[in-house]
């Protein structure tokens, strides 16, 4: 139902989404989960007619409201409150429906100092706290949340989550697109996993995420290729990601220092214009980290043809306890020449204390032993 370009395949149609059969009842909370380009985003686009269907129907009942990307639906050049009401007028609301509703949404916002001032100045940050607090005060039935909210501090965010739990028990709809598993499963009912554009699973809450996060911690903590099975292109192959613990028979702890192994075969790009980077998704769907082998070995040709391998080392005392996947990038000329998902995957543990009990999990996604020092 939604077709875009891809930069990447100049003369090709892309298919953002295909095939996608739903019907969401009064009064429902569905989340909407996927890794990204799965299609959410572009999917909540249709369903705010944002953007049109190339083919099929979307039918909905009832007034809705969206916040999808930071500032959407805002007028730079006007005040806090007058996109209040410029945005209640776009929903039918009359002036005095608003004025009934302006100090709540100023309220719940927290910039009530800046509501007077063009919004071309504000933050990132305050153009979330206002959009949301004119989505959800405004009585649509039904809201459409996108990731947005992520922009905002965790006070805000559960400010927010509270507001749609609101929302939803006076009888309205609510469609929420997150990677926050942790915020689908407190407040959704049901969820809907879109992959590669298409439905992949549609059901209770626990039942998708648990199935939406085994697909990516049963992969393994190495997975080897040969042959054209290996996943690439004409011009890189890669053959190998491997983990490498300290004791292969260990648990691997948060403590623990460990490397990450890619072994690829540089099969057509001979001109030196070839970079390879890592990223660390965690089980919440969020990137922990990027590294780059030009960063820390620039000297390193990539470039030249045949096999290659490197090692990333990851120290202790960096990552929290998680479930972790691994995907590996080819850039180059600046774009991506080609992503992996589907590598590795492994489990970070808490060390426990000398008694054997755990000593549980520390909060934040990263967890580094920082250096303290007296200064007085």
């Amino acid at each position: 139902v939604g077709e875009e370009v891809d930069e990447q395949r100049v003369g090709e149609h892309f298919w953002a989404l295909q095939g996608i059969d739903m019907e969401v009842e009064e009064g429902e909370i569905v989340g909407i989960i996927g890794r990204n380009g799965a299609g959410k985003s572009t999917l909540l686009k249709l369903l705010s007619r944002i953007t049109v269907p190339t083919e099929g129907v979307i039918r909905m009942k009832g007034r809705s409201s969206s916040l999808l990307e930071v500032g959407t639906g805002f007028n730079p050049e006007l005040t806090g409150r007058e996109n209040v009401y410029l945005n209640g007028a776009i929903m039918g609301m009359s002036r005095a429906e608003i004025d009934t509703k302006l100090d709540d949404i100023i309220a719940f916002s927290g910039i009530r100092h800046h509501i007077d001032t063009p919004t071309k100045r504000y933050s990132s940050g305050m153009k979330v706290r206002l959009g949301f607090a004119v989505a959800a005060h405004l009585d649509p039935e039904i809201l459409i949340i996108d990731e947005v909210l992520a922009v905002g501090d965790a006070e805000f965010q559960r400010k927010c989550l509270g507001k749609m739990k609101d929302v939803s028990q006076s009888g309205r709809t609510i469609l929420f697109v997150s990677h926050n598993m942790v915020s689908v499963r407190s407040l959704c009912s049901r969820v809907i996993w879109i992959h590669d554009g298409k439905v992949k699973e549609d059901g209770p809450t626990e039942d998708v995420v648990r199935n939406y996060l085994n697909n990516y911690i049963e992969k393994g903590e190495s997975v080897q290729w040969s042959g054209n099975d290996a996943p690439g292109t004409d011009a890189v192959r890669i053959r190998e990601v491997a983990l490498r613990k300290p004791d292969p028979e260990e648990l691997l702890l948060c403590t623990d220092t460990f490397h990450i192994e890619v072994a690829f075969d540089n099969l057509g790009i001979d001109d030196g214009d070839l970079r390879m980077n890592v990223h660390l998704i965690n089980g919440a769907d969020i990137l922990v980290l990027a590294s780059a082998l030009v960063e820390s070995a620039p000297d390193e040709n990539i470039g030249a043809l045949g096999p290659h391998r490197f090692r990333c080392e990851v120290p202790g005392d960096l990552l929290n306890s998680d479930d972790y996947r691994v995907v590996v990038n080819f850039v180059r000329k600046g774009k991506l020449h080609f992503r992996c998902e589907d590598t590795i995957s492994f489990q970070l543990h808490d060390p426990a204390r000398k008694d054997g009990m755990s000593l549980g999990r520390k909060q934040g996604v990263v967890r580094p032993r920082l250096n303290w020092s007296r200064v007085s």
